[in-house]
């Protein structure tokens, strides 16, 4: 069995139905202003946002990691790799909080949830099992129909997308759900235990479309 597995490397491709991707890897092989994965989802509104995800990228620049834009902001929400080594950037509404000092050695697989509360507007990320101080970032719903996407940051709705803050690396078990999840299930997840997936965006059934050159690789032969 050949160890890497093409998705795809023609533009537009896409599923037929959401798949289950547990035991697999997106790779991100190369610095580009198109490569990227769009999440699809019916949902058009959250009140609140988590997100968990595992990554591996041995990049010292700036990088998107997932963006989600609506006709309203190009930012409604959107985790991304600052300029220092041990910062992400979290916006909500456009707004910006900055999470630093973190431990974020490169070539090392991470854990990474981030958490964000509408009424409230506070912010929160947890790495490898430490969850950060809360800070705010904004009030108020995301509404609108949702462009989401792995491995670039949307400067419009959709697009401008600029290679030098392309995700180079691997990204793996991807879940967004539309409410602050119990931190329990945060730990379960960092944990790699049984959690509840997400009911926006799971892993284990997601419907998504690959744009560009990336590969998908088992996670056994990785991880």
């Amino acid at each position: 069995m050949e160890k890497l597995i093409l998705l795809m490397v023609i533009f537009g491709t896409c599923c037929a139905a959401p798949q289950d991707l547990s035991g697999k890897v997106f790779v991100f092989p190369k610095e580009t202003n198109t490569d990227r994965v769009v999440l699809i989802t019916p949902k058009t509104r959250f009140n609140s946002v988590t997100t968990c995800l595992r990554y591996q990228s041995d990049l010292s620049r700036t990088y998107g990691i997932f963006s989600l834009a609506t006709p309203t902001f190009n930012n409604d929400f959107l985790i991304f790799k600052g300029n220092a080594e041990s910062d992400i950037s979290m916006r909500a509404r456009d707004m910006l909080a900055v999470f630093t000092s973190l431990k974020l050695d490169a070539n090392t697989w991470h854990s990474m949830c981030a958490t964000w509360d509408s009424s409230t507007g506070l912010a929160q990320l947890w790495v490898d099992g430490k969850a950060t101080t809360k800070k705010f970032v904004q009030t108020g719903a995301i509404t609108g129909a949702p462009i989401a996407i792995l491995g670039q940051e949307q400067d419009t709705y959709g697009g401008g997308f600029d290679a030098k803050q392309s995700f180079i690396g691997m990204i793996t078990d991807f879940h967004m759900w539309d409410t602050i999840i119990p931190t329990c299930e945060i730990r379960r997840y960092m944990e790699d235990k049984h959690f509840s997936p997400g009911n926006v965006f799971s892993w284990k059934a997601l419907d998504f479309q690959v744009k560009g050159q990336v590969l998908m690789e088992l996670a056994s032969e990785v991880m």
